[in-house]
């Protein structure tokens, strides 16, 4: 049976493995926690979003399988053209996409009433476009002209068009791009002039929100979270409700289905799943899941070293990163040791793009650890070939 399925489901085992565990623990703890939103939109039909869920997740599966069979140099010329299509996303969506709690990160698709983040597609893209760039650059990598302003504009502009309406996400591309071409052997210098660049950036962003609020909307927001985050008289009733949970749930947890906290945690399907997954499985569940994670990163630094060319490399270890990071900030907040930010547990937390996005991620991590089992196959059989 493991034969029948190998001869199509190419690349690291273990990725794929991580995805369906993942998968299982999205369909459980969404199942479980949108019981109030199940009674409040769909008369009590509790099974809608579990359904709904599923038929997301083979969707996803399906976009995994497909970007695992394109060889992952094609990825290389495509984030050329897709990053001059993401650009202009990412500003329709700040000028007039659609906005929710004061955050303008969604764009509807014309005629079809479908919203997705754009800043899910800007930081796939990005990624495969810095990786491109290193790789490209590797001989001159220490030269300002050709080797590191062709990377630090783009970055720049992606995370500046994302901040306004979602900082955290802004954050995420931002650091994932410095991780990226601290491996791929940029210089120092020209890193801190980076990072040095997108602090300056924020605070003259900050300064003109002083004086126009209505440039940064988010920005009372983002102060409040802070100094509830700062200050436990002021603690936030999210993580309250977060901390109940994770306190309650114990070694073991109270068992599938009967989370007490999910009918007070608002977004217990998104923004606080992690939280719902220890109360129901325990400090075990949830520390499985964190595992889930580490050995994802794990496979993706391992898939780099192994990677036959730079892009490969670079490539497999920025998106990795880009998952882990995503989902450590999400857990960071669920036990309070970050202030609130939004950001969805990736292959988890209910949603339609978020999930997708996760799921093509893998899936070109996929087809970089397919295409390096195939040249290590043909190294052996010329290997064999010659003795």
């Amino acid at each position: 049976m493991l034969q029948k399925l190998s001869k199509y489901f190419k690349g690291d085992r273990i990725l794929w493995i991580i995805a369906v565990f993942l998968a299982v623990f999205s369909l459980l703890a969404v199942y479980s926690s949108t019981g109030i939103l199940a009674y409040n939109h769909h008369a009590g039909n509790t099974e809608y979003f579990l359904i709904r869920q599923l038929i997301i997740i083979i969707l996803g599966f399906g976009i995994m399988y497909f970007a695992h069979l394109v060889p992952y140099r094609y990825y290389s010329r495509i984030s050329q053209v897709l990053l001059y299509i993401a650009i202009p996303l990412l500003l329709i969506t700040l000028v007039s996409g659609t906005t929710i709690n004061q955050a303008s990160r969604w764009l509807t698709l014309p005629g079809t009433g479908i919203t997705f983040q754009t800043s899910d597609f800007a930081k796939l893209v990005l990624v495969m476009f810095v990786a491109r760039k290193l790789a490209k650059s590797q001989d001159n990598i220490q030269d300002w002209k050709n080797g590191f302003r062709p990377i630090i504009i783009p970055v720049l502009l992606v995370t500046l068009l994302i901040l306004p309406a979602n900082f955290s996400t802004a954050a995420v591309i931002f650091t994932t791009a410095v991780v990226i071409m601290f491996i791929g052997r940029v210089n120092l210098k020209y890193i801190g002039l980076m990072i040095g660049s997108g602090v300056l950036l924020l605070l003259i962003l900050l300064l003109i929100a002083n004086v126009k609020p209505e440039v940064l909307p988010r920005m009372e927001t983002w102060t409040a979270r802070i100094e509830s985050f700062s200050d436990d008289s002021q603690e936030n009733y999210q993580v309250k409700q977060s901390k109940i949970a994770i306190a309650t749930g114990g070694l073991l947890g109270k068992m599938p289905g009967k989370s007490i906290q999910r009918n007070y945690l608002p977004h217990p399907y998104s923004d606080f799943i992690f939280a719902i997954i220890v109360e129901e499985y325990g400090v075990l569940g949830g520390g499985f899941v964190v595992l889930l994670y580490l050995i994802l990163l794990f496979r993706g630094i391992k898939l780099a070293n192994k990677a036959p060319g730079t892009f490969g490399a670079f490539l497999a270890i920025g998106l990795s990163f880009s998952l882990v990071f995503q989902a450590m900030i999400n857990m960071g907040v669920a036990v309070n040791l970050l202030p609130v930010t939004g950001q969805p547990l990736p292959l988890i937390s209910m949603g339609g793009t978020s999930i997708w996005f996760s799921c093509l991620t893998i899936g070109i991590m996929l087809s970089v650890s397919r295409q390096t089992e195939d040249t290590n196959e043909e190294k052996n059989s010329h290997a064999t070939q010659r003795t």
